[in-house]
């Protein structure tokens, strides 16, 4: 039987020094999660980082930091992460907010399998994995415009991960994208991006290990978007 990971020091004085509580039971799913990845990344390429301690810093608390603006729409809400790999941010606020209705979206199989495997293992009846690429995702209307929320990280340059995103959520849903140091970089980067596909910055949200900028969906998102599979990686909206 899989054993969890202990909470690193640096991680709990992380918590304590940014407000972040877990509920009771929460340290150890999360714990057991870590050790799940770990131990599935000898197979399977999941994660870069390999020692536990910088993986709850760097995984964990990374995704506990979306917490407060989450707040935001409310605990019963609907969010997608999108290009979800190993399950960050995903599992983690699953395992957080129990009553958030989270779809991980990854477009790998054996990746998928993986995600499927965690949520069985911690039973999260609150996680759902679907199998697909976001552009095809985006065009689906059981997944086009239904999500209140939605979540990337490594997922390319804004300007990329925004046209992947955005068709996802409804009109009100935020776009929360974790990103670097070059963030606002980004912003500018994407502006024309932005106008075509309806979404306002709505603001950028500096973190421990990060930033967490902010898109909202004003209007509906054209439907020449997403472009089809691959194009928006290899051709990025407004360069």
């Amino acid at each position: 039987m899989t054993e969890p990971i202990r909470p690193s020091t640096e991680f709990r004085e992380l918590c304590d020094e940014h407000g972040i509580t877990l509920d009771s039971g929460d340290a150890e799913r999360l714990g057991l999660y870590l050790a799940l990845l770990l131990d599935a990344n000898q197979r399977v390429n999941l994660t870069a980082i390999r020692d536990p301690g910088e993986a709850w810093v760097r995984h964990v608390f990374d995704a506990l930091t979306l917490l407060p603006v989450l707040g935001e729409i409310g605990e019963t809400a609907r969010l997608i992460d999108v290009g979800s790999g190993g399950g960050v941010p995903g599992v983690v606020l699953a395992i957080a907010l129990p009553r958030l209705e989270v779809t991980c979206l990854e477009a790998t199989g054996k990746k998928a399998a993986f995600l499927r495997e965690v949520g069985r293992e911690l039973g999260l009846e609150n996680l759902r994995v679907v199998q697909a690429r976001a552009e095809a995702a985006g065009r689906d209307p059981g997944h086009r415009g239904r999500y209140d929320a939605a979540t990337a990280r490594a997922l390319g340059r804004l300007n990329v991960a925004a046209e992947l995103v955005t068709p996802l959520l409804k009109v009100g849903g935020l776009g929360l994208f974790i990103k670097g140091a070059m963030a606002e970089e980004e912003v500018g980067e994407a502006r024309a991006a932005l106008h075509l596909l309806h979404v306002a910055h709505a603001g950028t949200v500096p973190t421990p290990t990060g930033r967490i900028v902010i898109l909202e969906r004003r209007r509906a998102t054209p439907r020449a978007y997403p472009r089809a599979d691959g194009v928006p990686k290899k051709s990025p909206l407004g360069v």
